[in-house]
């Protein structure tokens, strides 16, 4: 499994940030082939937002649907910093073991 962090710098209440993600980008998400999970938290004013999905192709597809929907939808309240990408090695929710 391959896991996508994003980290955001932003303005507003976090909470009402992630409110909207979950209205918005998580149906998008589970639209897509592969997904596996979405998780969103806030440190220090960043939004940090973690998604799983079954190959890194399926990573980049993520990339171009969050990168549409959040300049279409957040684009004023969310600027985005760094986004990384890797192989997820542990998971207890997902049943992932080294």
């Amino acid at each position: 499994m391959q896991a996508r962090l994003a980290t955001y710098r932003y303005k507003g209440d976090a909470r009402q940030l992630a409110k909207q993600a979950e209205q918005g980008m998580l149906p998008i998400f589970k639209e897509q082939p592969g997904f596996r999970a979405y998780s969103i938290a806030e440190s220090d004013g960043d939004i940090i937002s973690l998604s799983v999905w079954d190959t890194a192709e399926q990573v980049d597809a993520a990339n171009s649907a969050a990168g549409s929907w959040i300049k279409e939808n957040l684009g004023d309240s969310l600027e985005l910093r760094d986004v990384r990408a890797g192989e997820l090695l542990l998971s207890t929710t997902l049943g992932v073991n080294p």
